[in-house]
């Protein structure tokens, strides 16, 4: 578990891939945390991982690879890139169907950095491109500001991936949450009703009613409540639910 701490790599956006933090260990818990970089900032590379009240920073697939990962009640930062390069949120490594891998953001926020913010219609920017064939991003309930294309999501290369992925959106709320001009790739989904939305949550997508407890990290409500409060702390209108 890391608590309070920054991962920055300080090579820029010239020096393309620099990762700040390659994360592969089971049962990992990362509170109020940051992480700092341009591409490929977040490297979740395998097994279970949490991520809470955390910061993340980037420009280019700043959040890859193949672990089991629910982001939540995070600020998601895209930051300016070189000229003529594409943000692009998420890159997703599964290869196989049966995996149980995928990357779910949950309650956060998804906003341009200061030094995009008053160049950002000079940048487009995407929630995620097929890294793999059987690439899983899931974004619920958070909130999507008007950084973000129409579309959503990106090609990596031709049609690879995209009737094999599964790219889903859940009550989304802000600018870039509109779904009315979305891709039609087949695998892309939005998701209608709760029980779908329900198989991402922590607990079911990460067991973590097993082990998350024994950290003591404050977790957010369930998904028929639409906003946590700031710091992890509980409203009195539902139980708490992971």
């Amino acid at each position: 578990m890391a608590r309070n701490m920054t991962f920055e790599n300080t090579a820029g956006p010239a020096r393309k891939q620099a990762v700040a933090l390659r994360a592969a260990s089971d049962f990992s818990v990362f509170y109020n945390c940051s992480f700092k970089g341009y591409q490929d900032t977040l490297y979740v590379y395998s097994q279970r991982q949490f991520y809470r009240n955390c910061d993340i920073y980037g420009t280019i697939d700043f959040i890859f690879g193949d672990a089991s990962v629910v982001f939540q009640d995070c600020n998601i930062y895209v930051r300016r890139p070189l000229i003529n390069q594409d943000n692009t949120i998420t890159a997703q490594g599964r290869t196989e169907q049966n995996q149980t891998t995928g990357i779910v953001i949950h309650s956060s926020r998804i906003m341009a950095a200061p030094d995009l913010k008053p160049v950002q219609e000079l940048f487009k920017t995407y929630l995620g491109r097929p890294w793999k064939i059987y690439s899983r991003t899931v974004i619920m309930k958070s909130e999507l500001d008007d950084l973000v294309d129409p579309q959503g999501w990106k090609k990596w290369n031709g049609t690879f991936g995209l009737s094999t992925l599964y790219y889903g959106e859940y009550m989304n709320t802000g600018v870039g949450a509109n779904t009315s001009n979305r891709v039609k790739w087949p695998g892309y989904h939005v998701i209608s009703s709760v029980a779908e939305a329900t198989n991402f949550t922590v607990e079911n997508f990460l067991h973590g009613r097993s082990w998350l407890p024994a950290t003591q990290v404050a977790l957010g409500k369930d998904l028929t409540h639409t906003k946590l409060l700031p710091h992890g702390e509980e409203s009195d209108d539902s139980e708490a639910s992971l």
